[in-house]
């Protein structure tokens, strides 16, 4: 995969210790690409030393003398810290050095900054975060997760059409299905912004299945579900709760006396496999959507593996050209209004 990725190495939890571990082995795993580690090399060097024969040029590192902290408002970081990992990793982008751009920072400051300095791409008013959930299917998209929370029935229309082509650039479907997340699946429930977004979505020519409800997200019933930031955080936020309460009563029931213990021992091969369908850590990686340039946003949170799995999506993206998938719609939507 012939991409350049600016990886912003200060930002999460962890910091560097994560973030450049993950950045090698995204690189050992895709030898035609290229990182570009940035943060403060000073702490970023020690961790490369023994790759930087092996990769070359096809690593470096960008200093960047400043680090936007977890509880940074968006409006001072953008404005004080123009030398902060996560500004110089969105100027590289929209330098064309890099093809995209990857941080477990500060969300509402990488939103703010990735916006300033890239901009938003033509017809689109706002940009939103999408992510993965999976289902019994596989997984969907959903979209927006926070960054909107107010939205009118044209902001649900260009979310449908960002997501419909995030999914033909990452999973490679030309015709992704996209549903309306709703309180029941006939065109007259909702409220008006919601009955109109139907509308629009229908008559917008995407792929577009109808309304859809909280379940069908988990029963898979179409690729990409559209709804507005603060319904769509919601969702989120109640399913990783869930799935927090439904890991902490298996354990509970699996540590409860030594039968219980002893079944465990039996059901092992199972109860690693559900995790392995259910581990977050696979769909790490929200992009940040209608930018003029790919940036995705890791969980604060991720473990090098996880971080890992947010730079393979952004590799995904901008190798399959999603920022032109998204003007090219937009522009034929234009043209058809016309």
């Amino acid at each position: 995969m012939d991409v350049t990725i600016a990886v912003d190495c200060m930002g999460g939890d962890h910091g560097a210790v994560v973030t450049v571990p993950a950045a090698l082995n995204f690189l050992r795993a895709h030898p035609a690409a290229r990182v570009i580690l940035v943060g403060r090399e000073e702490l970023i060097r020690p961790l490369t030393e023994q790759a930087a024969a092996r990769f070359g040029d096809r690593l470096r590192i960008r200093h960047a003398s400043e680090v936007v902290m977890s509880d940074d408002p968006p409006a001072i970081a953008m404005r004080t810290k123009k030398d902060s990992s996560i500004r110089v990793a969105a100027d590289l982008v929209k330098a064309g050095e890099a093809d995209a751009a990857v941080s477990a920072g500060n969300t509402g400051a990488l939103m703010a900054i990735s916006r300033f300095v890239l901009k938003t791409l033509p017809g689109i008013d706002r940009p939103a975060i999408a992510s993965v959930l999976p289902n019994l299917r596989g997984h969907s998209y959903v979209l927006d997760l926070g960054a909107n929370v107010d939205c009118s029935a044209e902001h649900l229309l260009q979310f449908g059409v960002m997501g419909a082509m995030l999914v033909a650039a990452i999973e490679h479907r030309e015709r992704p299905s996209v549903g309306l997340l709703n309180i029941g699946e006939e065109a007259i429930k909702g409220n008006d912004v919601v009955k109109e977004a139907g509308e629009l979505l229908r008559a917008s020519g995407l792929n577009f299945y109808g309304n859809v409800e909280g379940d069908d997200i988990y029963k898979g019933t179409v690729d990409v579900v559209v709804c507005d930031g603060f319904v769509g955080n919601v969702a989120l936020k109640t399913s990783e709760g869930l799935a927090q309460m439904l890991g902490t009563f298996l354990r509970q029931e699996f540590t409860r006396n030594w039968l219980t213990k002893l079944t465990a021992l039996v059901a092992m091969p199972a109860l690693k496999r559900f995790k392995q369908r259910v581990d977050h850590r696979v769909y790490n990686g929200a992009p940040l959507l209608g930018l003029r340039g790919v940036v995705v946003k890791s969980h604060g949170s991720a473990d090098a593996f996880a971080f890992e799995q947010a730079i393979n999506r952004a590799a995904e993206a901008a190798g399959n050209r999603l920022i032109e998938r998204i003007s090219e719609r937009m522009a034929s939507m234009s043209e058809g209004k016309a």
